[in-house]
Order: C-alpha cells, then structure tokens, then sequence
C-alpha cells in the first residue's frame, strides 16, 4: 500500500515527479512540471532512471566502469535539467538517481516521498508510439499512487503555457 499523500498538509509542499530521460522529449515533461510548480507553489523532483543489465562475474570490472560511466551521463543529463527548471521558474528541483526497473524505481521514489502530487511524462509524437516508459507505465496505470500527467511531445512553450 502506498504511502498517504501529504502534500498539501502544514509543512509540507506538493511536488512534480518528472523523469529526465534520453528522449527527444524529456524538455516537455521539464517544461509542464516547472510550470505547475510555480502556479501550484510547488516544486520539482527530477528522477533519471539507470537500467541495470545482468552483471557476469567474470566481467565485474566492466560493469563497474559502465555504472560510473552511467551515473555521470545522469548527472550530466539532470544538470541541464535543472538549468532549464531553474531558467523557466527560478527554481532548484531535487535531483534522484536511481538503478533498476523504470516502473520499480518510479513507484519507490513516489512511496519514500509522501509530497509527491503528480508524475509528468512526455509522449513522442512520433509514428513509434509515445515511448517505452509510457508503455510501461500503461499497464500499471489504474494502480498508481498519484495523478500521472502525459504532455504532447510537439506542444510549444506557448502552448504548454496555456496549458499551466
């Protein structure tokens, strides 16, 4: 069972979960999750997501390598995530990185933080489809524990603005 929601109670201050990825249309989901903060007074978690593969013993080593290599493209990718939140609203987001299943690491991050009102994704408007974390999160999406928002990845700031 997920933890009770506290984000609107005294002390407390509702939060945009956004998820910084290696998609065209990551700057969306930023772009809508800054802009509900400042009408809603909020604040912004941003959460990158490293995948883990199965590690063979033998190849240890590597591994190792890659996960560096891994948690500095993260925060290379969250750097210039928060420079874009911090640009649209003069805010400073919390920053999370975490391994593991996208959908698992989505949920844990929402139940460890009880402020947490709202995830944003954005969709690719491509002929691919939306996304594989969009995918993913569709068929758990009756269950989750706050509002799941999904922006359009061809609206413009302009249109976002209307929008928020």
């Amino acid at each position: 069972m997920a933890a009770q929601r506290r984000s609107y109670e005294t002390g407390h201050k509702p939060k945009c979960l956004v998820i910084v990825d290696d998609t065209t249309e990551w700057d969306r989901a930023v772009y809508y999750a800054s802009r509900w903060a400042i009408r809603s007074g909020g604040g912004v978690v941003m959460l990158r997501i490293i995948e883990t593969e199965e590690q063979n013993q033998q190849w240890l080593g590597v591994a190792d390598i890659m996960r560096a290599e891994a948690r500095e493209d993260a925060d290379a990718a969250l750097d210039r995530a928060a420079g874009r939140v911090n640009g649209i609203g003069a805010i400073t987001p919390e920053r999370i990185i975490r391994e593991g299943d996208p959908v698992a690491q989505i949920l844990d991050a929402i139940d460890k933080d009880a402020d947490l009102a709202l995830l944003v994704l954005a969709a690719n408007p491509g002929p691919e489809g939306p996304g594989p974390l969009i995918t993913m999160i569709t068929g758990v999406i009756g269950s989750f524990p706050i509002p799941v928002t999904i922006v359009a990845g061809d609206l413009s700031d302009t249109d976002i603005d209307a929008l928020s």
